[in-house]
């Protein structure tokens, strides 16, 4: 392949670290999986991602990179490479008259840094909305602050209304950090990876929509207690009584919460029909 050259608009990165590939594909845990990746790059994760697929289904929103990809990689029988924007992309649609490669049960991927979140959302859905069909794991390589405040546990600095609403719809492990000399030309961050694992919600919110909108006010000034964050949309002496009741101290700011406490919260305060 020839050399390209990383196109700052796309902010890309290529990783060659080959210690760093090979903690993404053990995490990926493969065999007879259909994966989907996002923003293939140079294809250098992607050919070790054909190795142990089934099928992998490479979005790419660089044309020149397109080309260069089904140039390499096209004749491949598992390989369906697909030119456009992730986020804006019917992805199930555009795998209609492609049997083998529907439905993709894993994410793989070195995701643009300064698009991690719609990214993380359109994979695993919103408090509110879940994913329809949700993947038995999504393992990406982004921002080691963004990886951070995925695993972060309440009560950490790093803990915030991403940590809820990501915890509250899956499981996140960190596999390893990356560092920025793994990459060409190496970013201004270091990196980690991480591993998302959706799962069911055993005590799912009474009014999802509800909880999504408790969390972003209760995150909105992080400085400040709860309490304060809550007191334009909720008495503050029935708050302080509802977080006693549920032996929270009234002073806690919203890091504090665990996402079962918010769950918590969030129903006790529909009884009360307060918000």
């Amino acid at each position: 392949m020839r050399s390209t050259k990383p196109r700052k608009q796309f902010a890309q990165h290529w990783l060659k670290s080959e210690k760093a590939l090979d903690r993404i594909v053990k995490a990926a845990e493969l065999s007879g999986d259909r994966v989907l990746e996002i923003g293939p790059g140079t294809g250098i994760l992607t050919r070790r991602l054909l190795a142990d697929a089934e099928a992998v289904v490479a979005v790419e929103i660089d044309r020149d990179l397109c080309l260069q990809l089904a140039k390499q990689l096209g004749k491949k029988d598992n390989f369906l490479l697909l030119q456009g924007d992730f986020l804006e992309m019917d992805l199930e649609a555009q795998l209609t008259t492609f049997e083998r490669f529907q439905n993709p049960n894993k994410v793989v991927a070195n995701i643009p840094y300064n698009i991690t979140g719609p990214i993380v959302q359109k994979l695993l859905g919103t408090i509110s909305q879940p994913a329809v069909k949700p993947f038995d794991s999504i393992v990406l390589l982004v921002q080691k602050e963004v990886a951070d405040r995925l695993y972060a546990k309440p009560g950490s600095r790093a803990f915030g209304a991403l940590s809820v609403r990501v915890q509250y719809l899956a499981e996140c492990e960190l596999i390893c950090d990356v560092p920025a000399k793994d990459f060409y030309p190496p970013p201004k961050v270091d990196s980690a990876v991480v591993r998302l694992r959706p799962r069911l919600i055993e005590n799912p919110a009474a009014n999802p929509k509800h909880l999504e909108n408790l969390v972003k006010l209760g995150f909105s000034s992080k400085r400040k207690m709860l309490r304060n964050n809550l007191k334009g949309v909720v008495d503050v002496e029935t708050l302080v009584q509802v977080l006693e009741n549920l032996q929270i101290n009234p002073q806690s700011r919203a890091e504090d919460l665990s996402v079962e406490q918010w769950i918590n919260l969030s129903n006790n305060l529909l009884e009360e029909n307060r918000l």
